[in-house]
């Protein structure tokens, strides 16, 4: 069962603007299957397949005289020998929509992309499954809360009904379209991704250090990211924690959220957040095994707002888009969840997961209101994103919205 993807008419216009097109994302979420989907008349080429990789490696000449055109190219970043061969078919050729392209290892891809195909290749980001594909909800619009924004979002809601089965399920595909079972399918998903991911442009000695690293991080998600207790917890390097972390976050499987920067907020902090993109792999990690025990469990907050950041950051991939999304704290312990730049409007958002959402939840919103200058910034009004069921107007210049509106 093919699940449609909301990045599916962004990939069909690039294909009409460039001679090739990347599409990078973490296993398994779905990223051949939406090549091929799009682009049912290209020949498919897996990487994984150990012969075509041998000829792609030790004869690329070859192998593009047999592949010359109208081609998918899987897991490409195993097959680096083909980019500057690539690069002349393009010039060669002088047409759009050439090459299709698709690497789960996004680190060493965009360094080969850089010095081979640049201004050749559109790159897009593939996460797993929105809540709005799982729905199979049309509505496509990146997450900023404007006034058009919600009054489009009213026309067409998320049901958002089976919310922590959702969270503890993750967002593969695969677990979507047949009956898999969740521990399995996560322990070997790990494996796999260290095997073949990780071990590939890592030295990384053991297995069982890099797993608990990834424990690690996935008990953090939503927490400033210090390197010197994840170290500490790991029982490695700092700098070695640094370089796992690039691995993670170019990988798609974390997201670093950046502080919000602006000279008129002296007292920021500058360390950023770390969010899991996959609740589901973040609950295998730290061992919450059913929805109902993270539902009741003392983590419900933090997956709460892993899911939220997770389907905002969603929104804005599947659209081609770089979320604009950044968060705030200061040293007086002030903080806002997230702060969503749209051009010259600041839109801040809290993510609580109540069901009784109060103005006082939003009282650090006043930071920016304070401190920027009118005349620069625009400071929309504030969103509380709850788990009331309705959207709710606090004051005029506060909104509460529940889920169905992500």
């Amino acid at each position: 069962m093919y699940i449609p993807r909301h990045l599916h008419n962004r990939l069909r216009t690039l294909m009409q603007q460039f001679p090739a097109v990347l599409v990078t994302g973490p296993r398994q979420v779905g990223k051949s299957t939406l090549l091929q989907h799009v682009a049912q008349d290209y020949v498919y080429v897996s990487f994984d397949d150990p012969l075509l990789l041998a000829q792609a490696k030790q004869e690329p000449q070859l192998f593009l005289l047999n592949y010359p055109e109208n081609v998918i190219l899987d897991e490409v970043q195993y097959a680096p020998e083909l980019f500057s061969l690539l690069k002349l078919a393009i010039d060669k050729q002088q047409r759009n929509g050439l090459f299709l392209l698709s690497g789960s290892q996004a680190f060493e891809l965009m360094q080969n992309m850089s010095e081979t195909l640049a201004g050749r290749v559109a790159i897009l980001k593939l996460s797993g499954l929105s809540l709005r594909e799982i729905e199979q909800n049309d509505f496509a619009l990146p997450f900023i809360p404007s006034a058009a924004y919600l009054q489009q979002r009213e026309q067409c809601p998320l049901k958002a009904h089976a919310l922590w089965q959702t969270i503890h399920q993750g967002y593969m595909p695969r677990l979507y379209q047949q009956e898999t079972d969740w521990h399995t399918y996560y322990a070997s998903y790990v494996a796999t991704y260290i095997e073949r991911d990780v071990r590939h442009i890592a030295n990384v000695s053991s297995s069982l250090d890099f797993t608990r690293f990834m424990v690690a991080i996935a008990a953090r998600s939503g927490e400033l990211l210090n390197y010197n207790k994840v170290a500490q917890d790991v029982g490695v390097s700092v700098d070695t924690i640094k370089r796992w972390v690039n691995i993670l976050q170019t990988s798609g499987i974390i997201y670093l959220l950046q502080p919000y920067a602006n000279n008129h907020l002296k007292r920021a902090i500058k360390t950023p957040k770390v969010y899991m993109l996959d609740t589901g792999l973040m609950a295998w990690l730290t061992k919450w095994l059913t929805p109902e025990t993270i539902q009741q469990g003392a983590k419900s907050g933090q997956f709460f707002e892993t899911f939220v950041v997770s389907e905002i950051i969603k929104s804005f991939y599947h659209q081609g888009k770089e979320p604009p999304l950044y968060f705030y704290r200061d040293n007086d312990q002030k903080e806002i969840d997230l702060i969503i730049e749209d051009g010259r409007i600041l839109y801040p958002i809290e993510i609580k997961i109540t069901a009784n959402p109060t103005k006082k939840m939003a009282k650090a919103f006043d930071v920016l209101r304070n401190h920027l200058p009118a005349d620069e910034l625009t400071i929309a009004h504030g969103t509380l994103i709850n788990q009331y069921p309705q959207k709710l107007w606090l004051a005029e210049n506060l909104v509460a919205l529940p889920l169905t509106y992500l």
